[in-house]
């Protein structure tokens, strides 16, 4: 890391939530759990979406690549997490730290470009069925892809790298579940003005700006389910569109009050548990909300349940 060697700071303490000491046993459990349930549930999606070769297409395959960055996101958080709250003292080094505060950028900012891709394929799928295979051909979906785990890569190694540059020379207990952004900038020892200007500007173009686009397409979606003529099929699409724009506004909104928070604007509790909305919950909730209440998805995991009784039976 660059100038590391003006850095009297070798190492953090990650606090956590040990202003809450006689609930850290309860805290673990129910963090250990929805861990559990957010690997199994997403690991379940990137193996039936693999298996089947029906489910291969620009829908399902964005989700696959949604479940791959929830699963990695959660995988990067929660572990040392869990860590924290089974120890009075968690100390992680400075290139620990670092390290997992790039991959916070590079899965956060890729699901973010990701959420905004797929809103685009539902609005071109519902809006415009009949120029949707052009529309949305494997050559524009690989694009979609590519840019976002490109951008979510650059946006890690960016920022990483930068703040990685600024000298810390103490304190260095970061009042924080995570080695986030925000909260390691608060113990640099130098002027931060302008890095500040650069992580508003990137917060407006990687938050907000994919998640008015997202909320313009599912405007128009209702509009077109509104044209619908079955009142179920109405209804069933009402339903949808409320659950996708439930798993996006719980995630860009909360990350967007992290990242463009005011130092004074919320105290420290304040800040974990918006920190725990998007980076905890959303990789939980997204597998129900996308997937595991899809008929496709639910046949095809019957199908290869099916499949795989048989081979046992043989």
């Amino acid at each position: 890391m660059k100038r590391q060697n003006q850095s009297s700071v070798v190492e953090f303490v990650l606090l956590g939530f040990s202003t809450f000491p006689e609930l850290q046993d309860q805290l673990f459990c129910i963090f250990l759990v929805i861990y559990l349930v957010t690997f199994m549930g997403n690991a379940i999606i990137i193996v039936i979406i693999s298996l089947d070769q029906s489910l291969h297409v620009p829908m399902y395959l964005f989700l696959l690549n949604l479940s791959v960055v929830d699963l990695s996101f959660s995988a990067v958080i929660m572990p040392e997490m869990l860590v924290v709250l089974s120890t009075e003292k968690t100390i992680i080094s400075f290139m620990s730290c670092f390290a997992q505060m790039y991959f916070i950028l590079l899965f956060g900012g890729t699901e973010c470009f990701l959420l905004g891709a797929m809103a685009y394929d539902r609005f071109a799928a519902i809006c415009h069925p009949l120029n949707y295979p052009v529309t949305m051909n494997n050559k524009v979906f690989m694009k979609l892809v590519i840019f976002s785990w490109v951008l979510g890569f650059m946006l890690g190694a960016v920022q990483t790298s930068w703040v990685s540059s600024f000298p810390f020379c103490g304190p260095n207990e970061i009042n924080h579940i995570s080695c986030e952004t925000p909260a390691v900038l608060e113990l640099a020892c130098a002027d931060i003005f302008l890095f500040e200007i650069y992580a508003f500007a990137g917060t407006i173009l990687i938050i907000l700006v994919p998640f008015l686009l997202i909320l313009l397409s599912y405007i128009r979606i209702l509009f077109a389910i509104l044209k619908m003529p079955s009142t179920a099929g109405r209804q069933k699409a009402f339903s949808t569109c409320a659950s996708h724009l439930t798993s996006v506004t719980l995630f860009y909104g909360t990350a967007s009050m992290t990242y463009l928070q005011p130092k004074s604007g919320y105290s420290p509790e304040t800040k974990k548990l918006m920190s725990l909305s998007y980076s905890l919950l959303t990789p939980l909730l997204n597998p129900l909300i996308y997937s595991l209440r899809n008929s496709e998805m639910k046949r095809a995991l019957i199908k290869i349940w099916r499949r795989k009784v048989i081979l046992h039976t043989i």
